[in-house]
C-alpha cells in the first residue's frame, strides 16, 4: 500500500502552495513548519522571506493565509506575531491520517527513494582478549544504526573489523606447539553465554602462560618472534593453530553477544587477516602513484594541516621502517575492498572519536590515491563511558571494566524492579526472562539516548527505573497498554474520525504523527538518539493521556473504540521503534 505523509508534511505542503501563490518569486522557499504550543503548528519562513524581499512579514503573512485554498487538514490559521502563522489541523484529518498509519505494517514510514549500498563498520573486539566496556557503545551504536538503515530499504554489508593479525599471536601460537593441551576441552555447554566464558576462561590461561615463558625465556622469546613470519607466510601449522585461537575468541563472543541480544553473523567477522596478501599491493600503488614517499625508511603520506607539537609534520605511517604494517595499512586494503569488491556507496565506521585523525588521514589518503569517493565515507565518532566520578568507567582497583560482568549486574538489577511490578505467582524463569529484557534494553537505551559524540555516565541505578528518560518507562508504558486490551473484553479499537478529541488525545494522536518523519531523519542522520527522544516523549503524553481520557469507560463506545484505536497504534510505534534500538517490549513487567 502506498505511504501515507504526516501531516505535518501535508500541512507544510499546503502553506508552500500558498505561499508561490502569493508571491510567485518566493516559489522555492521554505515555510519553516514546526510544532508549537501556541497552536498545532507553526510557519516562521515569512520573517526571512520578507527580510529577502523588501517587505512586511505580517502582510506577507497575510497573503500567504488568503492564498490558501479550502483543504481537509487545515482547521484555522491566523497571524500573530511579526509575522507567525499558527495552524491548527482538524481532529478528523488527524484521526483519518493514523487510521491510515495503523493499517500499515510499517506505520506510514517510506522506503528510502534512491537506496544504496552501505558497508558498516562496528563492534571490532580483539581475538584472544576480553570485551570490555569500551566495545559497549560501538557494538550497540553500530546494531541501532543497521536496523534504521534497513528498514529504509538501504543494503546494509556489516563488517566487524576484529583484531586478529598481529606479532602477539607468535607467543601464543607458539606456546600452543610446545603444550598443544592448553586449549583442549571436552565440551562446552549448550549456553552460549557459559560456552563464551569456557572459551574465553581457556584464552586467559593460554596468555598468561605464554606471557610468563615468553618473560622469563630468551629461548621461547626468540621461537615465539620467529613464528610471526611463519604465520604471515601462510605455514600450515602455524595457520591451524591461529584458527584454533581464533575459534575460541569468536566462542567467546557470540556469548557475550547473545547476553546483549545483538546478531553478530559469523560471516560478517572479517578482520585484519582478511587484508594481510593486499597489503603489498597498496604499499606498491601508493608508492608508484606519489600519495605516500618513504621517509627514514618508512612509506609515509604527509598532510599539510596536520602536524605535531613541535611543528613537524604527523604522517600516516603505512609501511614501517622494518616492512610491517600498521592499522593504516589494513584500513586502506579495506577501504579498497568495500568500494571495488562489495560496491559500496557508503562506508560507515562506528569508532571512539579518539580515533578521529587516524580515519581522517585514512580517507584522506585513499580519496589521493582514488580508491574512495569524496565524502563516501564516515566516521560515526563516538564519546567515552563514564563513572559517576566523571572518569573512564573503571573498576574499583583501576581495572577496565568487562562488558559480561556490566550486562549481569544490569540485568541483577533489573530482576528487583521486575520483581516489584510483578503480579503474584509469577514463575522467577518467567521473572528472569523478562529481567533480561528490561535490563539489556536499560544499557542499550542509556547509551542510545545521548548524541554518539557526548561521553556519557554509566548509572546503573539511573538506568532501571522506572521514573524520567529510560527505556524501563518505555517498556512499562506498552506493558500498560498491552494490560487494557486483556481488560477489553469484546472491544476493539476501532478509529472515529468524526469525534471531537480532548486535549490529552491531541497531544498523543499529533505526537503518533510525527513518527515516520522521526525515522527517516534519524536513518538520514545516523542518529539513534532522535528515536529515543520521539518514544520518551511518547510515553509521557500517553501518560498524560492515560490519566485524563478514560478508554474502557469512556462516555460512549465510539469514544471508547477511538481512544482504545489510540492505545494500539502508540503500543505499535513504542514496540516498532524500541525493536529499532535492538530493545524488547515484554507484554508485562
Amino acid at each position: 500500500m502506498a505511504t501515507v505523509p504526516s501531516l505535518a508534511v501535508t500541512v507544510r505542503q499546503r502553506v508552500s502552495d500558498a505561499l508561490s501563490a502569493a508571491v510567485p518569486e518566493a516559489a522555492s522557499a521554505d515555510p519553516l513548519l514546526r510544532r508549537s504550543d501556541r497552536a498545532d503548528f507553526q510557519a516562521n519562513g515569512m520573517l526571512a522571506l520578507a527580510k529577502r524581499l523588501g517587505g512586511n512579514p505580517r502582510e506577507l503573512a497575510a497573503r500567504v493565509t488568503e492564498a490558501l485554498p479550502d483543504n481537509d487538514e487545515i482547521a484555522g490559521i491566523e497571524v500573530s506575531g511579526p509575522g507567525f502563522l499558527n495552524i491548527t489541523v482538524a481532529d478528523k484529518a488527524l484521526v483519518g491520517n493514523l487510521a491510515a498509519r495503523w493499517q500499515d505494517p510499517r506505520l506510514g514510514v517510506p522506503y528510502a527513494e534512491n537506496p544504496g549500498t552501505t558497508v558498516i563498520d562496528y563492534s571490532q573486539p580483539n581475538v584472544a582478549k576480553e570485551m570490555h566496556v569500551g566495545h559497549l557503545r560501538s557494538t550497540v551504536i553500530g546494531d541501532a544504526v543497521v536496523n534504521l538503515l534497513e528498514h529504509r530499504g538501504e543494503k546494509v554489508i556489516r563488517r566487524h573489523h576484529i583484531g586478529d593479525w598481529g606479532t602477539n599471536f607468535g607467543m601464543l601460537i607458539q606456546y600452543l606447539i610446545e603444550h598443544p593441551t592448553e586449549l583442549d576441552h571436552e565440551s562446552d555447554s549448550a549456553d552460549a553465554k557459559d560456552a563464551g566464558e569456557a572459551a574465553m576462561a581457556r584464552l586467559n590461561r593460554l596468555y598468561r602462560s605464554s606471557r610468563a615463558v615468553f618473560d622469563s625465556d630468551e629461548g621461547f622469546k626468540a621461537r615465539a618472534r620467529d613464528r610471526v613470519p611463519a604465520l604471515q607466510s601462510g605455514d600450515p601449522e602455524t595457520l591451524a593453530l591461529w584458527h584454533k585461537i581464533v575459534d575460541e575468541s569468536k566462542t567467546y563472543f557470540q556469548g557475550v553477544y547473545e547476553e546483549l541480544d545483538v546478531e553478530i553473523r559469523d560471516a560478517d567477522i572479517v578482520g585484519e587477516s582478511a587484508y594481510n596478501d593486499d597489503l603489498q599491493q597498496v604499499v606498491k600503488d601508493l608508492e608508484e602513484s606519489g600519495v605516500a614517499v618513504r621517509s627514514e625508511g618508512a612509506l609515509c603520506v604527509f598532510f599539510e594541516d596536520i602536524k605535531g607539537p613541535d611543528g613537524t609534520p604527523t604522517p600516516l605511517i603505512v609501511q614501517k621502517s622494518n616492512g610491517g604494517f600498521g592499522y593504516a595499512a589494513t584500513d586502506l586494503a579495506a577501504i579498497r575492498n568495500r568500494i571495488g569488491e562489495l560496491k559500496a556507496d557508503t562506508l560507515l565506521y562506528v569508532v571512539d572519536a579518539r580515533q578521529a585523525l587516524h580515519f581522517r588521514m585514512v580517507f584522506e589518503t585513499a580519496q589521493r590515491a582514488g580508491w574512495l569517493p569524496e565524502g563516501a565515507a564516515r566516521q560515526l565518532a563516538f564519546g567515552t563511558v563514564l563513572g559517576k566520578d566523571g572518569k573512564p568507567f573503571k573498576t574499583r582497583e583501576g581495572e577496565t571494566v568487562r562488558l559480561v560482568d556490566l550486562l549481569d549486574e544490569a540485568v541483577e538489577r533489573a530482576a528487583a524492579v521486575v520483581r516489584e511490578k510483578a503480579d503474584e505467582g509469577v514463575p522467577e524463569e518467567e521473572i528472569q526472562r523478562r529481567a533480561q529484557q528490561v535490563g539489556i534494553g536499560a544499557v542499550k537505551y542509556a547509551d542510545l539516548s545521548n548524541s554518539m559524540t557526548r561521553d556519557y555516565v554509566f548509572d546503573l541505578d539511573r538506568m532501571v527505573s522506572l521514573q524520567g528518560d529510560t527505556s524501563v518507562y518505555l517498556q512499562y508504558a506498552y506493558a500498560r497498554v498491552r494490560s487494557i486490551f486483556r481488560r477489553a473484553g469484546e472491544l476493539k479499537p476501532v478509529p472515529h474520525p468524526g469525534l471531537e478529541l480532548a486535549a490529552a488525545e491531541r497531544a498523543l494522536a499529533l505526537h503518533l504523527d510525527g513518527f515516520a518523519d522521526t525515522l527517516v531523519a534519524a536513518a538520514d542522520e545516523y542518529a539513534p538518539h532522535k528515536v529515543t527522544a520521539y518514544l520518551y516523549e511518547l510515553a509521557t503524553l500517553y501518560s498524560r493521556f492515560f490519566e485524563n481520557c478514560p478508554v474502557l469507560k469512556a462516555d460512549t463506545t465510539e469514544q471508547a473504540e477511538n481512544r482504545l484505536f489510540l492505545c494500539d497504534l502508540t503500543a505499535k510505534v513504542l514496540h516498532q521503534g524500541l525493536a529499532l534500538l535492538g530493545i524488547r517490549t515484554p507484554e508485562r513487567l
